[in-house]
């Protein structure tokens, strides 16, 4: 999952927690809305996480066994 994608489940689920103020039902089962908004934050925290520290991983140069750094690339 992207860095803005993160962000979008992060911003959803705010809304969903802090800006809803109702109850449903769906399908026979009443919904929390507040309890489905700090899922959606939890998970976007923990994606956002796991992005940045994917491209920051990523964006580290190559090194070989003896400790010389590569291009990122071949050329």
């Amino acid at each position: 999952m992207s860095v803005s994608a993160s962000i979008l489940l992060i911003a959803l689920g705010a809304i969903l927690r802090f800006g809803v103020s109702l109850s449903g039902n769906l399908g026979g089962v009443t919904v929390d809305w507040a309890i489905v908004g700090d899922v959606l934050i939890a998970v976007g925290a923990i994606s956002l996480v796991f992005s940045v520290g994917w491209m920051a991983a990523a964006s580290r140069p190559q090194s070989d066994r003896y400790g010389r750094t590569r291009p990122p690339y071949p050329s």
